[in-house]
């Protein structure tokens, strides 16, 4: 299993950075380079806890498909998505919000599993993992842009 831990300074309120990161339109400008687009579920504006979306974007020159629902939300400190259908054996992305000095530190714990053994972990050594934590760095740099505006 891997994980992959992100930290994420914006100076805008809680609920504002909150709302932010669960946009779906937002997600969507901030995935360009991946052509992903939520095709499925809720489709737009904010997700909320029940809700699933399912996502279709090129990625590897292959264009997939991965299902989540969001299985926990607690408003402005936390939310949880799982995935529900796709290529990995196992996926959840955790999504903390702290207030700090004004500031909020958002943390993203993603952790998955790779499918087809030995095969999957090496892929996952070789190319996986850099490609979704740039995937979340891309997505983190157009969210704290976006919720710094909105201040």
């Amino acid at each position: 299993m891997t994980t992959i831990h992100l930290t994420t300074k914006i100076k805008a309120s809680k609920q504002i950075v909150f709302d932010t990161a669960r946009d779906i339109d937002l997600h969507q400008k901030s995935v360009a380079t991946s052509n992903e687009k939520a095709i499925a579920g809720v489709t737009s504006g904010l997700i909320n806890q029940g809700e699933t979306v399912t996502w279709r974007g090129k990625h590897f020159g292959f264009y997939l498909t991965h299902k989540t629902r969001i299985t926990k939300m607690d408003l402005y400190d936390y939310f949880l998505d799982e995935m529900e259908e796709g290529k990995f054996k196992t996926f959840k992305h955790q999504h903390f919000f702290e207030e700090e000095n004004g500031v909020i530190i958002m943390k993203d714990h993603m952790q998955y599993e790779t499918p087809y053994g030995i095969f999957g972990e090496l892929f996952d050594i070789l190319f996986l993992e850099k490609h979704l934590t740039n995937f979340l760095l891309e997505r983190n740099k157009i969210l704290k842009e976006t919720a710094e505006k909105n201040i």
